[in-house]
């Protein structure tokens, strides 16, 4: 991975809703055969392709010169195009049936494409209905089909909340969370590993940040099993895709706050977690994370919950709780920049190496 693939915080512009597309003519359903999914998607009667956790990505490959999406929007969401593994721009969607340009100025040539969803379900859920191309342009199959995919199950650390905050002081703003500086895609990247992130900021294992009681009512333990991020109607269908490794970073929101759980709850809800995946994704490697930022001194909750189950093939990390710098590693609001995410994944990748058998490379981890 090229280094510019992510250094460009200040130097790309952020494309609105009320962009037009730009000669393009050519309409394509957003279910082509050509464009592979990877997250959680509902595909509509009309070959509309809906969405909404954050981290979810498309990828293709286009002729034409230039790609518009006919996309619709509950709320708004921000992504990521990138062109050849370069970042083109950043795109912010909202509205309906609206014709927003995702890339241009590009020559006609055979381009490869991937369009990622950098922001969080509560903000915005996207429903993709057509590729609109240039005239000459078509669609075509990414050749390259990685191997391995890791699902990493999380809260604002796996979403990259507040990642492009300027300091810990800064207020949250929708268009500084990119999911693409969180340590879970780093690690990702590191192992050339699809992903699919669920996740959610301020929900934890136990409880939610802020909430009254210690056992909240709807939980990540709750939201792993929906296709959508927000909606609980529509249960998961588990069979659309086996990962290879999942990961848990949840802790930091059941004890930021009063009340917090007894250790009984939190082995409860945590083992329910560790059974459902059990149960749906068979005898695969989950590593449960005990995060440098759980502000409360709880590991032998999380020791005890790996125990109970009794599972050669749950692992267990304990990062230390001074890893981030209090000033140069954080964004706004408390949360790690893209500094704070990489020393995370530093900690992550060398035990995911151990686990699953998967060689430490000497490229940068990015």
């Amino acid at each position: 991975m090229k280094k510019h693939y992510l250094i460009w915080l200040v130097s790309i512009a952020i494309l609105g809703c009320t962009s037009e597309a730009k000669s393009a003519e050519k309409a394509i359903k957003a279910n082509d055969t050509a464009v592979r999914y990877t997250g959680r998607t509902q595909i509509q009667p009309d070959g509309s392709v809906t969405f909404d956790w954050v981290g979810t990505y498309l990828e293709t490959r286009f002729t034409g010169g230039v790609l518009s999406l006919k996309i619709t929007e509950i709320g708004t969401s921000y992504y990521n195009v990138f062109v050849d593994g370069t970042l083109h721009q950043v795109v912010k969607v909202c509205g309906t049936d609206t014709l927003i340009n995702f890339v241009s100025n590009v020559n006609r040539k055979m381009h490869s494409l991937r369009i990622q969803k950098r922001t969080e379900g509560e903000f915005g859920k996207t429903t993709i209905h057509q590729f609109l191309l240039a005239s000459s342009g078509y669609l075509q199959e990414e050749p390259k089909v990685r191997t391995r995919h890791i699902e990493f199950i999380g809260n604002s650390l796996t979403c990259g909340y507040g990642a492009e905050g300027k300091n810990r002081d800064e207020p949250f703003k929708l268009e500084t969370e990119n999911c693409n500086l969180s340590f879970s895609t780093i690690t990702a990247r590191y192992f050339d590993a699809d992903y699919s992130l669920l996740a959610h900021s301020g929900k934890g294992a136990v409880r939610n940040y802020g909430d009254s009681v210690r056992v909240s009512a709807v939980t990540m333990k709750n939201k792993m099993l929906q296709t959508f991020d927000e909606g609980s109607t529509q249960q998961w269908n588990f069979t659309d895709y086996r990962p290879d490794l999942v990961v848990i970073n949840l802790g930091t929101n059941d004890f930021s706050l009063e009340p917090q759980p007894y250790k009984s709850e939190f082995i409860e809800s945590y083992t329910q977690m560790l059974k459902q995946l059990r149960q749906h994704y068979g005898n695969i490697p989950i590593l449960c994370i005990y995060c440098c930022t759980v502000p409360a001194p709880v590991y032998s909750f999380y020791e005890a919950s790996v125990d109970a189950m009794n599972d050669p093939n749950i692992f267990l990390l304990k990062m230390k709780n001074d890893l981030l710098n209090d000033t140069t590693d954080l964004g706004a609001v408390w949360h790690p920049n893209y500094n704070g995410h990489r020393k995370m994944a530093m900690n992550i990748i060398p035990y995911i190496s151990t686990i699953m058998g998967w060689e430490l490379s000497r490229k940068t981890i990015e």
